[in-house]
């Protein structure tokens, strides 16, 4: 009997300016019914290729086959080497007999098409049903997938949604034709644990229902731990290592494997050191152990005081332009941040966060309450306070790649603020400040002539931050700055957060929905839901003997490596 789909020496590569880039060398696997197969690797491995190129989605050119065969057999008997496919052939098994889950929903559905809608046009091309019957169907299909309101979320939009809404809703588009194949592509990266922990549990109940085969890409092996039955590792291009995911964590034989495993900050002590991929690779470990110094609030003087903050925004205005009420996004926060110290501010998306940073920094006027920065009132500052402000206080996003002008060098946008702030008169000054901070966050000083687009994930995070640095800053918020990295590019840009924190002293408020990453980082810790902190302590008391249901349920949804 044939398995489900076969990929044989599959061998791409990109053709750019006349010159070749191997993406994917000689990649052979195998997925059953049934079966979830995780393919797991860093950013650049080649995953996502391997994950397209089964339903022939990579643009030819620049994308080209060199070699390999993709045979699917939705019966066991018959098969189609889907590389040798007509566009008719593919048609019919797109979204039908294979359905694709993609890594963004956001850029993955249509803006001007309502949620059910888009369910539904992938019902009327292959299932040939009645338009009311495609709406009851779809109907049907957003409560599997647990969406709030089936009916209403018909007619609602992609930006009417929360990530893991929309998430549900590519679910849903990818299972209502109830196909043999799923390949979901980094469906979790960058949700909050506890939508990750429901989405998880979705995709394999709905996998076990229909027996199911199921391609399911990530970075993250404790994801993989949680979802998978066999395991492929892949680097540059090629399958380092393949058996059953039991296996892989009890017995990993590549280094390689062996550095995804042991750089997740949640299996290291506060401080320490997180090993890194080069570590592994160049058959050399670093076992130095770089502790981050820890101050205590007894001798450290008090840097932001912030009494009863509350923000709120207006809600749909009436057709006086009165808005009919108002959200509460902080309620009546207070909290204070001592010199040298960092405080981890973690929650769900949509608890306030974000806008509580970005309040701090008066990017958003609050509604009432004090902020009182090196005891001097900024709740409301004048222009020259808001000027220093801006000087002494600085914010690392959450996605470097939107905060980072495209038309500009990275050295014209790490110099920009230190010209706008008269900070090194000349532009020599500035050039050579540039290079020293881009050696500060181990980048060369060559690349400063480059633009966003030319670098990783990670190398751009580094940028972001040498950017926040440029200004000598005494306060730091970093709003989920590594989210949606690699584990291992997350493990570089930690250790370096850590160096810095250790030979500048900066002050940090470290703002992620990752328990575990919080934890490692931080001093102290508020737990934040729905506008209100309802936890606070030392880290390690609430990481490991949390009070509150919320925080709780927080650290249980936090993948595990142990057994």
């Amino acid at each position: 009997m044939l398995p489900l789909l076969h990929i044989e020496d599959l061998s791409i590569e990109f053709i750019s300016d006349g010159q070749s880039t191997p993406a994917v060398k000689n990649v052979s696997l195998q997925i059953n019914k049934g079966e979830i197969l995780a393919l797991v690797g860093e950013s650049g491995s080649g995953k996502s290729v391997t994950s397209l190129s089964i339903l022939k989605l990579l643009p030819e050119p620049p994308a080209r086959y060199t070699g390999g065969k993709i045979v699917f057999s939705e019966d066991g008997a018959s098969s189609t080497d889907l590389l040798q496919a007509s566009f008719n052939e593919l048609r019919k098994i797109r979204g039908n007999k294979i359905s694709m889950i993609f890594q963004e929903p956001m850029t993955s559905l249509n803006p001007v098409m309502s949620c059910g809608r888009q369910v539904m046009e992938v019902l009327l091309l292959h299932k040939q049903v009645t338009p009311a019957v495609a709406k009851q169907q779809t109907i049907q299909w957003f409560e599997k997938v647990k969406l709030p309101q089936p009916a209403a979320m018909f007619d609602r939009y992609p930006h009417q949604l929360s990530g893991g809404q929309k998430q549900r809703v590519m679910i849903a588009m990818a299972m209502c034709c109830e196909p043999s194949l799923l390949i979901c592509d980094e469906p979790t990266t960058a949700l909050d644990v506890t939508v990750q922990q429901t989405i998880l549990s979705l995709i394999k109940n709905l996998q076990q229902q229909q027996n199911m085969g199921v391609l399911f890409i990530t970075h993250d092996l404790g994801v993989v731990k949680e979802i998978a039955d066999r395991v492929a590792i892949m680097y540059k291009g090629q399958i380092l290592e393949s058996k059953s995911a039991a296996a892989i964590f009890e017995q990993p034989e590549n280094n390689y494997t062996k550095a995804l495993i042991a750089c997740r900050p949640s299996l290291h002590p506060k401080g320490e050191r997180l090993p890194i991929v080069s570590d592994f690779m160049d058959g050399v470990r670093n076992e130095h152990k770089k502790i981050a110094h820890t101050p205590t609030t007894e001798h450290s003087s008090l840097l932001l005081d912030v009494k009863n903050l509350v923000v709120q925004f207006p809600g749909k205005r009436n057709f006086f332009g009165k808005p009919s009420g108002y959200n509460i996004a902080v309620d009546d926060v207070n909290f204070q941040i001592y010199k040298g110290e960092t405080v981890g501010l973690v929650g769900e998306s949509g608890c306030g966060k974000t806008t509580l940073g970005r309040t701090l920094l008066h990017l958003i006027e609050p509604t009432a309450g004090k902020i009182l920065y090196k005891n001097k009132d900024i709740t409301f500052p004048d222009a020259t306070s808001e000027k220093l402000l801006r000087k002494e206080v600085q914010l690392i996003f959450q996605d470097p790649y939107s905060s980072l002008n495209p038309r500009l060098t990275i050295g014209n946008a790490i110099s920009e603020p230190m010209r706008l702030a008269g900070i090194e008169k000349t532009a020599a000054g500035r050039r050579k400040k540039v290079e020293a901070l881009l050696d500060r966050v181990n980048l060369s000083s060559s690349m400063a002539k480059r633009y966003p687009h030319e670098f990783s994930g990670g190398q751009r995070q580094r940028i972001v931050i040498a950017r926040a640095l440029a200004l000598e800053p005494d306060f730091i918020v970093c709003d989920e700055s590594v989210s949606a990295l690699d584990v291992s590019v997350q493990a570089q840009v930690l250790n370096l957060l850590n160096e810095l924190k250790q030979d500048l002293g900066l002050t940090m408020l470290f703002i992620s929905h990752d328990l575990s990453v919080v934890r490692y980082m931080s001093d102290r810790i508020m737990v934040m839901h729905q506008g209100k902190i309802i936890e606070s302590g030392e880290a390690e008391a609430v990481y490991n003997h949390p009070q509150q249901a919320y925080t709780k349920n927080l650290i249980s949804a936090i993948p595990s490596l142990s057994s």
